[in-house]
Parts: structure tokens; sequence; C-alpha cells
């Protein structure tokens, strides 16, 4: 027979009689614990059960590593090599996320299955032409499209829970888990959606060229900017002149189809220096919120917080009036993903989270930025 069969079937044969032994040892020490447990004690009564399904359970993780029946080691779900994805977790951890990121909440966001998401861009619709009846019908012109990739990267977190923290019934994982990722995630996509360089994360759109050029005569992919007429302010009040002038330029430059879903997104600060300005004949610009939960209005529009937008400085982007949903494209690929992780650090245990997102501008038509500059 071949050395090398020989040798298989010899292996074999030591882990049959290994096997069979360590059985055998095991029914030994199992009939030797029943008796142990079966001797009254405390007064007649038994301290354990052995047939109950926790002793049986325990047995089978000696023999087998079968873990399914151990409420203990549920959440390491070993059969899985070690993943646990709850979906009770992420589907908390995406609502947070939606309750606390003003972009993702107004953006256009897609689920992808590939890293290689692509999106077709209409440029210049297919073209119509008016002819007389009887008249011939020549070729029109086709429409063009541009491609839009969404940079991405992988977004992630390592929060460390101590062993005896989860053995403790007080100590809930979930809710712990649900609000460490949700916000670690939060502060760093909401800024990347704004300011992001687009290598291993999202392009924010501050991160676009941005010319004076209108929409007629701007290259795709460039964004409008109307400066405010000083660098680091608003313009001077005048009896000719007011704050509301650039605002209703802003407002005016974009087309009307796509005003009807465009908000102000601006920082706390930027919103705070609004809420100061007046008019020529001394009234507010921004009308307050009077009512939780219902948002500032400034020249009709409401205004969005965003602590991420930059602060109004010398020939700062510190106002975006956009159709966000129009205008900026967030890809997410899966879902957020939870690896449990006993060993590394123990006695810690270690919950790797980890999701890949990806965001672009989509639509540049769609978005204006205030510029505090003079030009």
């Amino acid at each position: 027979m071949d050395p090398i069969l020989q040798a298989i079937e010899a292996s074999n044969r030591a882990f049959a009689e290994f096997k069979a032994s360590q059985e055998s040892r095991l029914d030994a020490l199992e009939r030797r614990e029943a008796k142990e447990y079966n001797r009254p004690r405390n007064g007649g009564v038994l301290d354990v059960d052995p047939a109950s399904p926790d002793i049986k359970a325990f047995s089978r993780y000696l023999r087998t590593g079968d873990s399914t029946q151990l409420k203990s080691l549920d959440i390491t779900n070993a059969a899985e090599g070690g993943y646990a994805v709850p979906k009770q977790i992420d589907a908390a951890i995406e609502s947070l996320i939606l309750a606390q990121s003003p972009i993702r909440a107004n953006a256009n966001v897609v689920q992808t299955v590939t890293g290689d998401f692509h999106k077709l861009v209409s440029l210049l619709g297919f073209q119509a032409s008016w002819v007389a009846e009887a008249a011939a019908r020549p070729e029109t012109t086709a429409g063009t499209f541009a491609d839009v990739a969404p940079p991405s990267g992988d977004l992630y977190a390592n929060p460390m829970a101590s062993q005896q923290m989860v053995d403790d019934a007080f100590f809930n994982v979930q809710s712990w888990l649900t609000a460490t990722v949700a916000d670690a995630f939060v502060e760093k996509e909401s800024a990347a959606f704004i300011t992001g360089t687009g290598t291993n994360q999202p392009k924010g759109f501050l991160n676009y060229t941005n010319v004076t050029t209108d929409d007629t005569s701007r290259a795709f992919g460039q964004l409008q900017y109307i400066p405010t007429g000083a660098a680091g302010a608003f313009a001077t009040v005048s009896a000719t002149v007011s704050p509301f002038d650039v605002l209703n330029t802003c407002v005016a430059s974009m087309k009307v189809g796509y005003r009807s879903g465009c908000k102000w997104y601006m920082s706390p600060g930027t919103l705070a220096v609004l809420a100061n300005v007046k008019d020529t004949i001394g009234r507010q610009i921004l009308i307050p919120s009077v009512t939780a939960g219902t948002p500032p209005m400034l020249v009709g529009y409401p205004v969005v917080e965003c602590e991420h937008m930059p602060a109004v400085a010398a020939n700062s982007l510190s106002i975006a009036f956009a159709n966000m949903t129009r205008a900026y494209l967030i890809s997410d690929r899966i879902g957020t993903r939870v690896l449990v992780d006993p060993f590394s650090n123990k006695p810690f245990i270690g919950y790797y989270c980890t999701r890949r997102t990806g965001g672009a501008v989509q639509n540049s038509q769609a978005i204006k930025l205030i510029k505090f500059s003079v030009s």
C-alpha cells in the first residue's frame, strides 16, 4: 500500500482510539459526579440536578464544543467562527445614525452588494423639436451621461468590555454597544460627508472645486458659490445693502425644480451669527424655532445644523443651500458587522464593528454654497 495512505490510516486509528478513551473517561466522570450530586446535602436537598438541561449542555460542550445551548456563550456564536451580527444591534445602530447625522438623514442613501458601485447621471437629456405635420423627422441629439463612483472606506470601532461587565446581569451589552458604536460612527461619517478627502473615505461636498460660474456654463462636478461681499462677514448693512441680498441670490441661482426640497446647512456657530443679523430696517433675517422639533427658517427654507460645517472666517464656505436628496449620494455596503473577540486582550472582550460607506456629489446643480469672501 502507498506509504501516504498507510500514514493516513494510522493517524485515523490513533484519533479514533483517543476519542473513545476520552468519551469513556467523561462517562466515568459524569457517573461519579452524579453520585456525588445525589448525596443529600443541606438537610437532604439536592444542590444540582444532573439531568438538568444546563448540565447536559455542559457535557455536550466538553465532548463536541457545541455551545448553542450555553447562555453564557450565545453572543460569541462559536459555530460561526466568532461572528455575531445580531439584527437588533445592527438595526439600532442604523436608527441612531439616521437620527444624528444631518447629511445622511437628507441625502440619497443606497445599499450596495459590491465595493465597485457606480451611478450614471444624465447631463443633457434627449433633444426634441417641433416640426410641421408632413415635415421630415431628422435624428435628434442624444443625451450625455456622467459616471459617479462614490469614494468609500472602512469605518470601524473596537470598544472593549471586561468579562466581569459582560457577566453582570445589570450590564446590557446591546445597549452599550449600540450607543458606543453609533456615537463613534456618526462623528466620523458626518465630517466625511462634508469635508472628506475621498481617499479611503467619502468625498465631502466642500472638497469639490467651487466657482462663481452658473449652471449654464459650469462643468459637471463643480459647485457654484455666491460671495457675501466681505471677508469673514456679511456685507455691511446700508440703505441699499442687506444680508438678505446674498441669501436671495443663492436661492435664485438654484433651479426651480430643485428648490422644493432645499434646506440651509450650517454650523450652530453660523446660525448664532445669523440670529443677530438684521435687514435694512432692523428686522431679524432668521425666524427662530418656536416649537420643539421645528427648524428655524431662513428666507422661507428650513435650517439644518451641521457641526462639521466650517465656522465663519475669511473665505470660508460656511453655508450650503441644497436639495441634498438630489445633490449627495451615500453608498452603504452590507451594513454593520460585529466580530466578538474574547481572546486578544484578556480579560477584556472586544467588539470589532465595521461598516463600509462611500459618498460623493451626484448632482452639482442641486447644491449652492455661500462664501464669506469679497468675490
